[in-house]
């Protein structure tokens, strides 16, 4: 019904937005990491969207771009997994390395998010194996799993979960060693500490 909407975000909270558009504002239900990526109030924004109906009641989600709205869709078509364990995928990493982890049946990366045991990611893995396609998906899946690893590095060094996790998103993507992408992260995280 709603592909997309165009507004001005009135508000944040930590998962929505409200974007108001033709005087009416609109929540938006989104990932922590998309409303965190999201330009301040008083900013112009488009998001792809997707209407829910659960218990006579409309949700309205909202996505950065198609892809993720498109992985959205296909994530609440697998038996089990909810609008909210979807957004909970979608925070993990971007749509490619998150279609990647699915191609690559790597069920340990799915069950980092919030709410996804093994049996749901295995389930997620099995139910999309023949929906989704990704050129080079294992490089991508191999990456990930050392951007696992860096962060898993990081939270042991002291750091917070999350600032590891976005100082590990930060990293050039061109590093080839474990200890090159680590050395990188730290770097990063030196600088916020400036």
């Amino acid at each position: 019904m709603f592909y997309t909407i165009e507004g001005i975000i009135a508000h944040k909270g930590d998962t929505f937005a409200v974007i108001e558009t033709g005087g009416i504002g609109y929540k938006v239900l989104m990932g922590r990491e998309a409303v965190r990526r999201m330009p301040g109030t008083g900013a112009r924004v488009r998001c792809f969207t997707s209407l829910r109906m659960h218990d006579e009641e409309f949700s309205l989600y909202g996505f950065p771009d198609e892809p993720a709205q498109k992985l959205f869709e296909l994530l609440t078509s697998v038996p089990g997994v909810g609008p909210k364990s979807a957004l909970s995928l979608l925070d993990l990493d971007t749509t490619e390395r998150l279609t990647a982890a699915i191609l690559e049946k790597k069920t340990e990366l799915l069950t980092r998010a919030p709410g996804i045991g093994k049996k749901t990611a295995e389930r997620v893995v099995v139910e999309l194996q023949n929906k989704l396609e990704l050129p080079h998906a294992a490089g991508i899946a191999a990456r990930m799993d050392m951007a696992v690893e860096v962060e898993e590095a990081l939270v042991g060094l002291g750091y917070q979960q999350g600032e590891a996790k976005r100082a590990v998103a930060a990293v050039e993507r061109k590093e080839a060693s474990f200890e090159e992408y680590f050395r990188a992260a730290l770097k990063i995280l030196g600088k916020g500490k400036q």
